[in-house]
């Protein structure tokens, strides 16, 4: 009896110390591929909570098929489904193709145009909500308590404005961390934090170092040209005041960052600031039979899992050949997410699979390695279940993150543009049959479990905190409210510079008018003797 009623009590101190989830609306800006894989597990754990949830999609997203339970509301656009690939395309084959062979100024030069297409695009997605006052009016009328969204894709910071509701950013970074940096303030001192794409650590000697200050100064120029000359003029012109695209992005109450300090080298950060990488991940479920048997049939050797992610379903013939050949050249058995053609060199030990359950492959005890692209949500799931890695990273953000997973002696990189076979056969052999890449990964794991609130639940909570408090302003540091020159305390650097300039010329002044003093008498008196 005794144990029961402390049970009892237990439950019910439980009910009234924890935070009842009120039911709310929320609406979220969306984006596509693995961003979207990311941001809807957040939104089934609120849908579970009992909140209402909206997507806010334009009618050519990939996401108007696959909104599951969700509320949506759909804006018609001036483009067509089947044309918002054709661009994530054009980018993939520009950096996995033309981007090796090409010059600097080539590379910066086809990024430019890229760009434009991109910010085209992004305009005519903005204009279907931002001029549709019909839809704005029919948003009003539905009282969302917060808008979630991804800051990749300009204009909710817009919406929220127009709705008169506060606003949550998620997402894993920006290129240079431009946004974190110059629109959420965030502190990266040049000196150990190192920039994004940089593919540095936080250990740098001097000329890293200098290397990543100049970095930074040339992802600040450019995110403020491309700011300045595409973005800034359009929010003046929606919001009808002075403003600009960093100082809407700035009042965004929460940044959701999809990493942990098992991903991130240690860095200052701000109390809006929350880390919560790995949300996604979960503890493994059953493959499906075909893939058990297949997995059981490796033996002791046990299986790799092969994926290069949600955008690169195929490579051209000669990469796959290549990659094909060094896998049939390992004991283990092989599982390769591909949609391509067939490669010519494939191996019976290797199957091709167009979807493949990743997180339940990585949990599986029969896997031994994973060679992937190096994307967030891939890292995590193998962090999560303590896989080592062989990284080929491609473009983004892939590079930096395997960087960080090298450093931590969790996987072997190998370079896409220059790698053989037998580079990618080396590096398997080393992280399966080297033990220490399994402990790093192993202790990666342990470090990404041993947190006191899981990171879905801490993404959910600051959602919820929001919506309770209408916004997070005791959280917001005073650095919005500084311009860039009081932030890095220049005006008092000039203005104790000028006080010591000016106590030296007085004291100099004073010295001279004392020693013109002296001599004179000193003068008049050997004059008199």
């Amino acid at each position: 009896m005794g144990t029961a009623v402390r049970i009892l009590s237990f439950l019910l101190l439980q009910l009234f110390l924890t935070e009842p989830a009120l039911p709310g609306n929320v609406l979220v800006w969306p984006t596509e591929h693995s961003h979207w894989i990311n941001m809807k597990v957040i939104l089934e754990a609120l849908y579970s909570r009992g909140h209402n949830v909206t997507l806010l999609l334009y009618s050519a997203s990939q996401q108007v098929n696959s909104t599951s339970h969700f509320n949506t509301e759909i804006f018609q656009v001036p483009f067509s489904q089947e044309s918002l690939p054709n661009l994530f395309n054009e980018m993939s084959y520009f950096w996995l193709n033309e981007s090796p062979s090409l010059s600097t100024l080539q590379f910066i030069l086809k990024m430019r145009d890229l760009i434009k297409k991109g910010i085209v695009f992004s305009k005519q997605v903005c204009d279907g909500v931002l001029r549709n006052e019909e839809l704005l009016d029919r948003l009003r009328q539905s009282h969302f308590g917060v808008l979630l969204s991804d800051p990749m894709f300009p204009c909710s910071e817009l919406v929220a404005d127009k709705l008169g509701i506060p606003f949550i950013y998620t997402l894993r970074f920006s290129f240079g961390s431009s946004l974190e940096r110059l629109c959420g303030q965030l502190p990266a001192p040049a000196s150990y934090v190192p920039a994004i794409p940089s593919q540095h650590t936080d250990t740098m000697g001097f000329q890293l170092r200098l290397k990543n200050f100049m970095s930074y100064l040339s992802y600040d120029l450019l995110f403020n040209e491309w700011s300045f000359s595409n973005w800034d003029s359009y929010y003046r012109e929606i919001t009808g005041r002075p403003t600009s695209l960093c100082e809407m992005m700035g009042k965004a109450e929460i940044w959701l960052i999809r990493t942990y300090w098992d991903f991130e080298f240690p860095r200052p950060y701000l109390p809006n600031f929350q880390f919560v990488g790995g949300l996604h991940c979960r503890p493994a479920k059953a493959l499906p039979e075909d893939m058990e048997e297949f997995a059981q049939s490796s033996g002791d050797h046990g299986i790799v899992v092969l994926t290069f992610g949600s955008m690169i379903k195929n490579l051209t013939r000669e990469k796959a050949n290549l990659i094909a050949s060094a896998l049939g050249q390992i004991p283990q058995k092989v599982l390769w997410r591909y949609s391509g053609e067939t490669p010519e060199t494939l191996a019976p030990n290797t199957r091709l699979y167009n979807w493949i359950p990743q997180n339940d492959l990585l949990g599986h005890p029969k896997t031994r390695a994973f060679i992937t692209h190096g994307g967030t949500n891939g890292i995590y799931e193998a962090i999560y279940h303590g896989i080592p890695m062989v990284g080929i990273p491609m473009f983004g953000d892939q590079p930096d993150n395997m960087v960080h997973m090298k450093a931590k002696g969790a996987a072997v990189v190998v370079n896409f543009n220059t790698m053989t076979s037998q580079d990618l056969v080396d590096a398997l052999n080393t992280v399966i049959n080297n033990p220490t890449y399994k402990e790093s990964a192993m202790k990666l794991s342990r470090i990404h479990h041993d947190q006191p609130v899981k990171p879905l639940d801490t993404a959910v909570f600051w959602i919820e905190f929001v919506m309770r408090h209408k916004g997070a302003k005791h959280l917001r540091p005073a650095a919005h409210n500084l311009t860039w020159y009081q932030y890095h305390c220049l005006d008092v650097i000039a203005f104790l510079l000028v006080c010591i300039l000016t106590s030296m010329i007085i004291t100099y002044k004073c010295c001279i008018f004392s020693f013109r003093k002296c001599f004179k008498r000193s003068l008049k008196k050997s004059k008199r003797e």
